[in-house]
């Protein structure tokens, strides 16, 4: 594929596995350098791997001197990583919603705040929020989930309004059912009910979200600011 990027750093967190492995290595495909952090450091290969716990700010700063040493100062930011901590909202406990919040919501903003100052000096940048259809449709058991991922489309519009006139972008992606490694260990009845509510009547694949995400880092997406794009096969439309 050609580089019409024209190799600019990206930076991807959560890259060990499922969605944001698969963004880390189509970007590298569309010709960007990237860097992709976990809390293993691991990364697809041609992603320069940097161990880093995003809920600690200095591991956050840490991780961005690695990627501008070794690549360059980040111009496209991709924050994916996430957990999960499911439980009913009768007996969640305070630990399960606070890690949730904490890396989900605190997380992305410990690495978005790192990148705005460069982005802002060069008068350009990417940001990519991956949120989750469970923002506006909610999912029972995921009372911590839903609200993080909800956070983050009010966060992304706040910096889209910042540092639109820096020339820096701010959007989220909001998947929908994935089809990764977790969700196939799902029994096959809880599968169908999912596919029963999705129009397209699949689940997404993980390229399905990558081409998303590629679509708002390039320039042609360079006028798209402060939206929310549902990858999801029609499933926030409603049940």
């Amino acid at each position: 594929m050609s580089n019409e990027q024209n190799g600019r750093v990206a930076l991807v967190t959560g890259t060990s596995r499922g969605i944001g492995a698969a963004i880390a290595a189509d970007l590298v495909k569309a010709g960007y350098r990237v860097a992709g952090t976990s809390r293993s450091g691991a990364a697809p290969e041609g992603v320069l791997g940097i161990a880093a716990d995003i809920t600690d700010p200095a591991r956050v700063d840490a991780a961005y001197k690695r990627v501008e040493d070794g690549l360059g100062p980040v111009e496209v930011l991709v924050a994916n990583a996430g957990i999960t901590r499911d439980g009913l909202m009768a007996a969640m406990k305070d630990e399960a919603w606070g890690e949730v919040i904490d890396t989900n919501l605190s997380g992305a903003f410990r690495t978005v705040r790192r990148a705005v100052r460069p982005m802002t000096r060069a008068r350009f940048g990417r940001i990519v929020l991956v949120g989750s259809v469970s923002a506006y449709v909610g999912t029972p058991g995921q009372a911590n989930y839903a609200a993080s991922k909800a956070g983050l489309i009010g966060m992304a519009r706040s910096i889209a309004g910042e540092l639109g006139s820096r020339g820096i972008t701010c959007n989220v992606v909001a998947p929908g059912f994935v089809r990764t490694d977790m969700t196939d260990e799902l029994p096959e009845n809880v599968r169908a009910e999912y596919l029963k509510h999705i129009p397209l009547r699949r689940a997404a694949e993980v390229g399905d979200i990558a081409a998303a995400v590629r679509f708002l880092c390039s320039d042609g997406a360079g006028y798209i600011t402060g939206t929310v794009l549902p990858v999801d096969g029609g499933l926030g439309m409603g049940r």
